[in-house]
């Protein structure tokens, strides 16, 4: 019932104004009509007296002017009448009630017997002595022969006309109050006729009686709806996100509850050990450590390349094997790449291609026709894969990262129902930027075959689609957040990508004070030694570089800490076949090797770095220990070292230092947010770390395991699977409208 209060609102605002405009419109008019009718009755009643005080005049003036000054002044709306002396503008006589305010001398300072003088001179005054109101004052000649005897003054009362002004502005109140309150009531009267006929129709179309006209409406009605279920399933008791309120959402809304998970990295690696048994290696990647968790918890197939050298030992004759070992949840179904089809798919077209487009400035991007031709037999194999492994027509398929961007169209070709969710774990970067691939539309058309197509931050959605306006014919669906090609709409959002909470690794580690002890055992750490740790895979994207450059800064412009700081760097190999890597392996070495040659002593090395992988386990050991952790990230799309920190930090202590170019800073906003290039400000910042007070650490680790608690990766992927749910039920309602009705043209 809005819009007729404000349209109501609007004409009676209006309408005031109006009254506004006339009011002062008609006082103007009235002044001048006053003022002119007055100096008309001045004139006529001069020019009749005339002769008679010429005659006056030339006898004993004071006596016979004064008795003709009294005739004239009978007139109730005259004031007071003077007569004055033309030549000394002394007064002759003057009636009783002449106002003292104008005198004689004062008309003499108006005209002169030369010149102008012969004329009439009126104006408007106020009586300041006397009556304290608006007058009207004519001075006129009074001549005999051509030669002026004198003047005469009249003066009026002007008060009628304010009496008049105040009424004529009272019947305008009036008359406005009547036009505002007949509008309103004619307003409200229609808008209530109006509303009801809408409701009337609107029921029949909700009892199943749809008229056409109301397609677009219910459509709206049954979105809105269903937006606010869904809403309302995220957001109630946000922190009580868990693994079985996320089953039991996926099996509210979705009938089969079936989800396939298609990701490049396989969570458990099975690699033959040195005694010749087999172990399972958890792969350095923060996209297994945020999926891994939301499979346990729904179940399901999560496809992935089979890379460990014991993994088709541990398979059986479909390529699957349960996981995670012992503790047995979901399967994990294993494609096998030839030596060919991983060089060029992944070495290839995926890193030499991809991901340096992607992260913008580091290394320059390399597009090879074979690259690409491997890439598109790979993303087909895995489409084969999710096909065979769907046990219905219409699966949840939620396909990761860039490996996949041809994916998405490949599936819905073949299981048009399916539900596809992709979500693209790196940044975006500007459409510019990715004009350089010369594969852009393909790349782009195979995204557009997704439902949903999820990034972590909002500038990377807007990224993609300005890319898509550019090199697509898509159109653009800015109410709603998608774009539509070709009957197909997609919708882009961002979902920031978090980790599980609670940590179960976190949970079965030894307590804080006891990691620290071995930590620094193992470190050979003097009592009063401070630690700081980075742990990255190797990566030109990581700013491991720059990182080690801030701690020499540290050591230069803080000399307290010179011999106490040790900064503990942790890189996994990876990519070894790309020759960046193996330059930045080499680069990396050599750096360590200057900066130790340039602060160490007997017994202290500032950096101690150990290119080798680290399990989850020990990871989080170190987290525990260390005085602050540095993510020095140059672009990244959320970084979840960051948030793997905060999250093992149970006993609220310890400093994140957290590059701005990540996507994790956009959430933990009490980090020390720092530009990793500016090699003061990161030294300041791990300065002010290093002396920061317990109370301001525990201050700061609070909030931000408050917003992981409430934002952990349940919740994120229950959003994805809600809002696929919800397009669903969309879909479905839109067919059966379309089926039942005839469109409107």
């Amino acid at each position: 019932m809005r819009w007729p209060f404000r349209l109501t609102l609007t004409l009676v605002v209006t309408l005031g104004l109006l009254t506004w405009a006339a009011s002062s419109v008609a006082r103007s008019v009235m002044q001048t009509w006053f003022e002119r009718d007055l100096s008309l009755r001045a004139e006529l009643a001069i020019n009749g007296a005339r002769l008679a005080l010429v005659n006056a005049w030339s006898g004993p003036p004071a006596e016979a002017v004064g008795s003709l000054l009294t005739e004239i002044a009978r007139d109730e709306r005259v004031l007071g009448v003077a007569a004055c002396r033309a030549r000394d503008f002394s007064r002759i006589a003057a009636t009783s009630g002449f106002p003292a305010t104008f005198s004689c001398e004062m008309v003499g300072l108006l005209v002169r017997p030369d010149g102008p003088n012969g004329d009439w001179t009126t104006w408007v005054g106020t009586d300041t002595k006397a009556q304290g109101g608006p007058v009207h004052v004519t001075a006129a000649p009074i001549r005999s022969n051509g030669d002026v005897l004198g003047y005469l003054i009249l003066v009026h009362d002007l008060s009628f006309a304010a009496r008049r002004e105040a009424e004529t502005k009272r019947l305008l109140l009036i008359a406005f109050g009547v036009l505002a309150l007949t509008t309103s009531i004619i307003t409200a009267v229609a808008n209530r006729l109006a509303w009801r006929r809408w409701t009337r129709e609107l029921r029949s179309s909700l009892d199943g009686t749809e008229r056409p006209e109301f397609h677009s409406v219910m459509q709206d009605v049954r979105a809105l709806a269903d937006r606010i279920a869904a809403d309302r399933d995220i957001d109630r008791d946000v922190d009580t996100w868990t693994p079985k309120r996320l089953r039991e959402a996926i099996s509210r809304h979705f009938n089969d509850g079936e989800v396939i998970i298609v990701a490049n990295r396989e969570p458990y690696i099975h690699e033959h050990d040195a005694e010749g048994g087999i172990r399972v290696a958890h792969p350095a990647s923060g996209l297994v450590t945020a999926l891994e968790p939301v499979m346990r918890a729904c179940s399901g197939v999560w496809i992935s390349h089979g890379s460990g050298s014991a993994d088709r030992e541990m398979v059986d004759a479909r390529d699957h094997v349960a996981v995670p070992p012992g503790q047995e949840s979901y399967t994990l179904r294993r494609i096998w790449l030839t030596r060919e089809e991983e060089r060029g798919y992944y070495y290839g077209f995926a890193n030499e291609g991809l991901w340096p487009l992607c992260h913008t400035g580091h290394t320059r991007p390399i597009f090879r026709a074979e690259d690409w031709r491997q890439y598109q037999i790979v993303n087909q194999r895995f489409a084969d894969a999710v096909v065979q492994e769907a046990k219905t027509d219409s699966p949840v398929v939620l396909a990761q990262d860039y490996h996949f961007a041809l994916l998405p169209k490949l599936v819905l070709q073949r299981l048009p129902k399916a539900t596809i969710i992709m979500f693209w774990h790196i940044p975006w970067p500007t459409a510019e930027r990715f004009g350089i691939c010369p594969q852009r539309e393909e790349l782009l058309d195979g995204m557009l075959g997704a439902d949903i197509l999820g990034f972590h931050t909002q500038s990377h959605c807007n990224n993609f689609v300005e890319t898509v306006e550019r090199y697509l014919e898509a159109r653009t669906d800015r109410d709603r957040g998608a774009l539509v090609q070709k009957g197909h709409r997609t919708f882009v959002r961002p979902y920031p990508i978090s980790i599980e909470w609670p940590v179960l690794r976190a949970e079965v580690l030894p307590p804080v004070t006891e990691a620290r002890a071995v930590i620094w055992a193992e470190l050979g750490l003097g009592r009063d030694a401070l630690l700081g740790v980075g742990v990255d895979r190797l990566d030109y994207t990581k700013g491991i570089e720059e990182r080690l450059l801030a701690v020499d800064a540290l050591l230069e412009r803080y000399p307290e800490f010179r011999g106490r700081f040790t900064f503990l760097q942790i890189a996994a190999p990876s990519r070894t076949e790309i020759d960046r890597y193996r330059q930045l392996s080499q680069d990396v070495n050599a750096l360590v090797k200057r900066i130790n040659e340039r602060w160490s002593t007997k017994r202290y090395a500032p950096i101690i770095f150990r290119l080798e992988h680290h399990e989850p386990e020990r990871v989080y050991q170190l987290y525990r220990a260390a005085d602050i952790c540095y993510v020095s990230s140059l672009h990244d799309g959320m970084n979840l070292v960051a948030k793997e920190f905060v999250a093992s930090r149970d006993d609220d202590d310890g400093v994140l230092i957290l590059s701005q170019f990540t996507g994790a800073a956009h959430e933990l906003t009490e980090a020390l947010i720092v530009n990793p290039y500016d090699l003061d400000q990161a030294s300041d910042a791990m300065a002010a770390a290093l002396r920061m007070d317990r109370a301001e650490r525990r201050t700061r680790m609070r909030h931000m395991r408050t917003h992981l608690a409430e934002f952990n990766v349940y919740r994120w992927a229950a959003r994805m699977l809600l809002d696929a749910a919800r397009l669903r039920r969309q879909e479905s309602l839109w067919q059966r409208l379309t089926t039942r009705s005839t469109p409107v043209l």
